[in-house]
C-alpha cells in the first residue's frame, strides 16, 4: 500500500523534480541565488517603493487610493501573469505574440528552464519577470491618481496587461520581431517605461485634468515618504537591472555600477537645473532626478560602460526637467505625478541611447561574435534600429491605450463625481482614510 501512495503521488506532482536532475540539470547555483535575491529586490519597487512614492506625492486625501492602485497591480498582475502572461510572453516563437503551452503555467517543474535563461529554474524566471509586469502596470497609476475610480483603473490595467505589455514584451524579449530586428532594450526601456509613460499620457488627456489644477494648491502631502520610497526604488532598481544579466556576472556588476552613476547624475542635473530656474535646490527635484536617471539609464545599463552611464544620467536629469516644466505647459496635460515626463521621455531617450553607446564587447553572443555596437564603435545603423523599436511601441501603445480607455469609460466610468473628487477618493471610493 505504501508503494501505491509513493507511486500515486509521483504520478500526480507536475511540480516534482525527475530523478536526475543533479546529472542532467543546467541551473547554475549561483546565478539562481543572485536572480533570486533581484526578484525580491524588483517586488521590493512596487511594494512599498512605489507605493511610499506615490502617496507621499499626491494630496493627504488620497494616499490610500494611491497606495491602493499599486497593491492592485502587484495583485490582478501577478495571478495574470500565472494564468497566460508567462506563456503570451515566452512561449513560443511568433513574431507578434507566444502561445498558450505553459497556459497555467503548465508544465513547470523543479528542473525546467526557458530556452532564453537555461541557467535558471523556469519558475524563477517567470517569477523574476513577473515583477516587471507588476511595476509597470503599476507605474501608470502616478498619472490618473486623484481622479480614477478604482474598478476602472483595475479594468483598465487587466486590458492593457494583456493588449499593451504582453505584446511588447515578447516582440523585446520573447523572440519577437523588434528583438529579431536587433532592438536593444536591457532591462526595460521600451517594455517598461516607454510603454508606461505613454499610456499616462494618454490616460491624463482622456481622463482630463484635476479639480482645480493650476488654480489650488495640489501640492505632495508628505515628501519624506517620497523620499523613502525612492531610496527603496534606488536601492531595488540593481535588481531591475543587475538582476537583467540573468546571472551573477561582471556584466551584471556593471550594469549595477552604470545603474548608480547616472542616478547620482540624474539628482544632480536635475537640482542644478531647479537651483538655476527657480534659485533653490528642492527635495521634489532631487527625487525626481534621481528616478530619471534611474530610468533612462534602463535600457542601456547592460550595453555601456560606466562614464557612459554618468553621461546618460546627466542628459536623463536635464531632459526629463524639461519634460516636466516647460513640455508640460505647452502640450497642457495633467499627468499627475509626471509618468510620461520622467518614464515616458527618459525610456525613450534611454533606448535611443542604446544605439548610441553600446559596447560591442559587452553584447558578444554565439550569434554575434562581434557584438552589436553603437554609434561610437561605428555602427550608426543601430540608432535607426533603436528608433523604429521606439516608434512602433510608442504607435501601439498609445492607440491600444485610448481605445481600452474608451472601452472601460463605456463599462464603469472612468471618473470619479466632482463631489468625490473633492471629498477625495480614500472616503468615496475605499471607506477610510488617513488621521493625523
Amino acid at each position: 500500500m505504501k508503494r501505491f501512495w509513493t507511486l500515486l503521488a509521483a504520478a500526480c506532482a507536475t511540480g516534482a523534480a525527475s530523478p536526475s536532475f543533479a546529472q542532467t540539470s543546467t541551473i547554475n547555483a549561483a546565478d539562481t541565488a543572485w536572480v533570486i535575491a533581484a526578484t525580491a529586490l524588483v517586488l521590493m519597487m512596487t511594494i512599498p517603493g512605489l507605493a511610499l512614492l506615490y502617496a507621499g506625492l499626491v494630496r493627504k486625501k488620497n494616499l490610500l487610493s494611491t497606495m491602493a492602485q499599486c497593491f492592485a497591480g502587484v495583485m490582478f498582475v501577478s495571478l495574470l501573469w500565472f494564468v497566460a502572461g508567462y506563456s503570451l510572453t515566452f512561449s513560443g516563437d511568433g513574431p507578434y505574440i507566444g502561445n498558450l503551452d505553459k497556459f497555467f503555467m503548465t508544465g513547470m517543474t523543479l528542473d525546467s528552464v526557458n530556452p532564453l535563461a537555461t541557467n535558471l529554474p523556469e519558475s524563477l524566471f517567470a517569477t523574476y519577470q513577473m515583477t516587471f509586469a507588476v511595476i509597470t502596470c503599476a507605474l501608470i497609476a502616478g498619472s490618473v491618481a486623484d481622479r480614477m475610480r478604482f474598478s476602472a483603473f483595475i479594468l483598465f490595467m487587466i486590458g492593457w496587461f494583456f493588449l499593451v505589455y504582453v505584446p511588447s514584451a515578447h516582440w523585446v524579449w520573447g523572440g519577437g520581431f523588434l528583438q529579431t530586428m536587433g532592438v536593444m532594450d536591457f532591462a526595460g526601456g521600451i517594455v517598461v517605461h516607454l510603454n508606461a509613460g505613454v499610456a499616462g499620457l494618454v490616460a491624463a488627456y482622456v481622463l482630463g485634468s484635476r479639480r482645480g489644477y493650476g488654480a489650488e494648491n495640489l501640492a505632495p502631502y508628505d515628501l519624506t515618504m517620497a523620499a523613502v520610497g525612492t531610496g527603496l526604488l534606488w536601492v531595488g532598481w540593481f535588481g531591475f537591472n543587475g538582476g537583467s544579466a540573468l546571472s551573477a556576472t561582471p556584466r551584471a556588476s556593471m550594469a549595477i555600477l552604470a545603474t548608480h552613476l547616472a542616478a547620482c547624475a540624474g539628482a544632480m542635473a536635475w537640482m542644478m537645473m531647479e537651483w538655476w530656474t527657480r534659485r533653490k535646490p528642492s527635495m521634489l527635484g532631487i527625487v525626481s532626478g534621481a528616478i530619471a536617471g534611474l530610468g533612462t539609464i534602463t535600457p542601456a545599463s547592460g550595453f555601456v560602460l560606466p562614464w557612459h552611464g554618468v553621461v546618460i544620467g546627466l542628459a536623463a536629469g536635464v531632459l526629463c526637467f524639461w519634460a516636466c516644466t516647460w513640455l508640460k505647459e505647452r502640450l497642457r496635460y495633467d499627468d499627475s505625478l509626471d509618468v510620461f515626463g520622467i518614464h515616458g521621455i527618459g525610456g525613450i531617450f534611454g533606448t535611443i541611447a542604446v544605439g548610441v553607446f553600446a559596447v560591442g564587447a559587452f553584447t558578444v553572443t554565439k550569434d554575434l561574435p562581434q557584438g552589436q555596437q553603437g554609434l561610437l564603435e561605428g555602427n550608426a545603423g543601430q540608432v535607426v534600429t533603436q528608433i523604429i523599436g521606439v516608434s512602433i511601441s510608442l504607435v501601439w501603445c498609445a492607440v491600444v491605450t485610448w481605445v481600452i480607455l474608451k472601452v472601460v469609460d463605456a463599462m464603469v466610468g472612468l471618473r470619479v463625481t466632482l463631489d468625490q473628487e473633492r471629498m477625495g477618493l480614500d472616503i468615496t471610493q475605499h471607506g477610510e482614510s488617513v488621521h493625523t
